[in-house]
This record gives C-alpha cells, structure tokens and sequence, in this order.
C-alpha cells in the first residue's frame, strides 16, 4: 500500500482500545462536568457545566482536547507508518507525541477532579473523562508491552500475487515444450519418441503383451504378417552396468570432491507478517529497534542470518527479524 492509503490490518487491539477511550473521552466532554450545590429559590437556574464551558477553563484544552488530539496521533501513526514511520516532529514520531499527551491528558484530568472547588461538585462527565484518560494512557503505554494488546485487530494477511501458470503443450504432458528457437525437449509434441501408441477401433483384436508394437517393426527384425512366419525372439538380458575400474587419478579426484553441494546463494523475496513485529538494529541487536513490520503490507526479505531474516522498511532501512514464525511469502 504506497501514497496517502491507508492500512487498517496494521490496526491492533492495543490501537482499537485507544480509540474506544478516545470516544467516551469526547462523549464526557457533553455531560455535567460539575454541579454547584445550591438549595434554595436563589440558586441559578442552570446548576451544572460541561467541559466545553468557559467557567470551567482549562478543562476543554488541557483534559480533554490534549486527550483527543494524542489518540488521534497515535492512530495516524498506524495508518500511515509507511510515510510516518521515521518522520520526526520536534525531535519526536507522531506516536510518541500522542503518547505523552495522552499521560498529560490523564494527569490534567486527574487534578482538575481532587482539586474541585469548593461549592462544586463533580459531575458524571468528570468521572467518566477520567476513566477514559486512564483507560488512553494505560492503553498506549501498555501496548508495545502486552503481547494480548497486540494482536491485529482485522485478521487474515494480504493474498500473494499470483503468477500465471503456463498453458501444457499440445499432447497433454505440461513442462516439455521447448523456449522459442530452441529444440523441444524428448517427450514434447513432434519430438522422436513422443509417438503414442495408437489406440484400436471398435472390434479390432487388441495385441497381446509378447506382440511387438507397430512402431516396433519399422527398421528392426520382420515381425510375424499374414503368411509370414513369426519367429521365436528370446528374451533379451538387461545390460550389466560396467564396473568401475580403479585408476590412478580417481582417489585424488574424489578427495577433491566436497561432500555436499555449496549452499544456494541468497535470493530476496517479498513477505508479509501476520502480526505486527518489531525490527531490531541489524549492526547492535541489543540496542533500540530500527522499526516495526505490521499485516497489510509486503516488506522485502535481502538477507538471511541463521533463522532471521534482514528486512527492507519503505524508507530504506534494513533492520533484522528475529521472529519468522508464521510469515506469508509474496
């Protein structure tokens, strides 16, 4: 998937928890926020705010938008990690920057409801943004971390291009017609030996198992006609494979000789993961990984190291796959 696409098999569960908070987050935003208590003909007529009211000033920008716009980071990140994936804003990638909103927006929201004034009490809409920011901040630092969390959230890898079969040459046997300007290979239509045996009409006498084959009596001995007398063939032994004579020169050769066939060079392939996994420094494995491979879109494999695969992310980075279990090649 290239351009502005986007790639929802990269969404996991640890993402679809983030945009669930994100929308109970906006929803709170709607509902009470706080309540005045006030009892009496003197009291307003309106007791309550939501957090889109100015009275309640810094709530909208530090709780709740500061939520919203670190959710919707973190899911632009995902969809558009092949453009995004190494972009950095600030010295940060857009998932990190949704990532500390998302704790700041937690911590806001956290203080605005132990730090109520007093007269005021706190609404359904404060209790509920802050079980939403817990739930972003839990979620977005948790999910790198819990293997359950994740798990790709649309199932199923992207179908391998398929490469047309090539048609089997006339004659039914596939694999033995030659290349263009090439001899046919023994077997293919219209090359000695591809000769069948004709089959018989109806009611002619099939031949027995000691008959010769018609295409037998062209150019070998005179096989029994009408009128001529068959004679008695003996059956003829099978030739002995000649033995294999000793020489001089044959132990030194056979001392040269490796005893297995040098191991096939390297050849890259396409690949696609079924589960997001994460791509180690190819040059420090121990150190920070490069990147991350996600379902939903084919990486190529350029080198082998034992049973890990050195893969290529879109922007040209190589970095090696420790984890190839379960991995679909293109």
């Amino acid at each position: 998937m290239r351009g502005t696409s986007v790639n929802l098999r990269a969404l996991t569960r640890g993402d679809a928890a983030v945009a669930g908070a994100a929308v109970l987050l906006l929803i709170s935003s709607f509902l009470p926020f706080v309540a005045v208590d006030c009892s009496g003909k003197y009291c307003p007529t309106s007791l309550s705010r939501n957090g889109w009211s100015s009275d309640l000033f810094p709530v909208l920008p530090s709780v709740i938008l500061t939520g919203l716009i670190g959710a919707a980071l973190i899911l632009l990140f995902r969809l558009q990690k092949e453009n995004w994936g190494t972009k950095q804003v600030v010295g940060l990638r857009l998932d990190q920057w949704g990532t500390a909103l998302s704790v700041v927006s937690f911590w806001g929201c956290l203080w605005t409801l132990l730090g109520v004034q007093k007269g005021l009490s706190n609404g359904a809409g404060a209790y509920l943004a802050l079980l939403s920011t817990l739930v972003l901040a839990g979620a977005v630092i948790a999910g790198p971390l819990v293997p359950a969390l994740q798990g790709p959230l649309v199932s199923g890898t992207p179908a391998a291009q398929t490469v047309p079969q090539p048609f089997p040459p006339y004659g039914g046997q596939p694999g033995t017609s030659g290349q263009p300007g090439q001899p046919a290979q023994p077997g293919a239509y219209g090359y000695p030996g591809a000769q069948q045996q004709p089959q018989p009409f109806p009611g002619q006498p099939q031949p027995h198992a000691d008959q010769p084959a018609p295409a037998q009596q062209f150019g070998g001995q005179p096989a029994g006609g009408y009128g001529y007398p068959a004679p008695a063939q003996a059956a003829a032994p099978a030739p002995q494979p000649a033995a294999q004579q000793p020489t001089a020169v044959q132990p030194a050769i056979q001392d040269q000789v490796p005893p297995q066939a040098a191991a096939a060079p390297f050849a890259p392939f396409w690949f696609a993961v079924p589960a997001v996994r994460q791509l180690a420094n190819k040059d420090n494995p121990m150190g920070p990984p490069v990147g991350e491979l996600v379902p939903g879109t084919w990486y190529l494999a350029v080198d082998q190291r034992g049973a890990a695969l050195v893969a290529q992310l879109p922007d040209g980075t190589h970095g090696v796959l420790n984890d190839t279990t379960g991995i679909q090649r293109g």
